[in-house]
């Protein structure tokens, strides 16, 4: 007689990014009678957390650290109280493996942690309006940044070595109707993103929807952009139901009214999940250093040619920076914009390192003296 083997059947939170990783960080919880889950949504101190027995609502109390990057966040895993507890409560976050971070609004040196285990970042960015490169820099910038592992609850997030892959889609592209136009837009896209995958899409008329979804149907992926960039139209599509709200952009400026407030982790019928995001108006650096490089690789590439290693980049002599920009080989723009995230991010960095804090003092006084002394040498040929 033959026994055939009944094929084991998969974990509940499979199709939310389950593997034999989490199961291991999660082993000692387990041994403690608590549950799994992964966070779908968090709404005032409480947050709807799906576990292998459904959906439940559960209370941050226990986890409300003084570090808002340890809060819990859309995206993350959780040890939860098992069932029959009355009130429920989040126990512990499970370690981040990847995070998007921004800095705060706030004087201080704060993230806000806007996604959590995420493996790729969707830049949506509207055709109906005009293109504003240095934004998709700077997105691309907070995507490319790198940490991993533990260090995830501490800093910031998320970069191709740590297996996130960053995507711009440009969506709307049924509002551009000439191709010609429409692989000029893509093009200035491309030389924007070294490296990225743009993609111009239409939920309208189905454009590159094939594409996008065989890019995100596996893994997390979460939708970030301005109001009116069309998140919401494009969550609908890919999950192949109207489960966001969706309102017309305004006709005088293009933009959006902030439709979705909350982020929210949606399972999408062709595998993988999608957190959708509010428009985001500003979007502050937060320890971006390696983000920048990657976005400028050009930049840092002939920076390394230039006759002093700390070269700015401004008036040095035998600067490569500036002899490719005299070239025509190297746009103004992007030089201007390079520098703009460079002190951007050094001035977030330094408001907890205080020797970056000296060394940026120093840079200034020794940048005050030598203008000074142009000043006095140029009265001096006067006279």
């Amino acid at each position: 007689m033959s026994f055939s083997s009944s094929p084991v059947s998969p974990h509940p939170l499979a199709v939310y990014g389950w593997d034999e990783g989490w199961e291991a960080e999660f082993a000692p919880h387990a041994e403690q009678g608590l549950l799994p889950g992964r966070v779908v949504r968090v709404d005032r101190g409480q947050c709807d957390v799906i576990t292998p027995v459904g959906t439940v609502r559960a209370d941050t109390e226990f986890v409300v650290p003084r570090d808002p990057m340890k809060v819990v966040c859309t995206g993350d895993w959780v040890a939860v109280d098992p069932e029959g507890s009355d009130p429920r409560y989040v126990r512990t976050l499970l370690p981040r493996r990847t995070a998007f971070v921004r800095s705060t609004s706030s004087k201080r040196s704060e993230g806000q942690v806007l996604a959590a285990n995420i493996d790729h970042v969707v830049i949506c960015v509207s055709l109906a309006v005009e293109l504003d490169l240095g934004r998709i820099e700077r997105f691309l910038a907070l995507a490319m940044s790198s940490s991993s592992g533990e260090a995830l609850l501490h800093k910031s997030a998320l970069s191709w070595e740590s297996g996130a892959q960053p995507l711009v889609v440009l969506t709307k592209a049924d509002l551009v109707p000439d191709p010609v136009t429409r692989s000029h837009l893509v093009h200035d896209v491309e030389l924007t993103a070294p490296g990225v995958t743009v993609l111009p899409v239409s939920a309208v008329e189905g454009d590159g929807l094939d594409v996008l979804v065989s890019l995100v149907s596996g893994g997390t992926s979460v939708l970030l952009g301005q109001s009116g960039a069309g998140k919401s139209t494009l969550a609908n599509t890919l999950i192949g139901e109207d489960v966001m709200d969706v309102r017309a952009a305004r006709d005088v400026d293009g933009k959006g009214r902030h439709t979705t407030t909350t982020r929210n982790l949606l399972t999408l019928p062709g595998g993988g999940v999608l957190i959708d995001t509010p428009g985001l108006r500003g979007v502050g650096l937060y320890d971006a250093e390696s983000g920048v490089g990657q976005v400028f690789s050009e930049i840092e590439e002939l920076a390394e040619e230039c006759r002093f290693h700390d070269c700015a980049h401004t008036a040095e002599p035998g600067c490569a920076v500036l002899a490719a920009v005299d070239a025509g080989e190297l746009a103004v723009r992007r030089l201007e914009s390079y520098r703009k995230l460079i002190r951007e991010n050094q001035w977030i960095v330094a408001k907890t390192d205080a020797r970056l804090r000296a060394e940026i003092r120093r840079d200034w006084k020794r940048k005050g003296a030598e203008g000074r002394a142009a000043m006095e040498a140029k009265r001096g040929r006067r006279r």
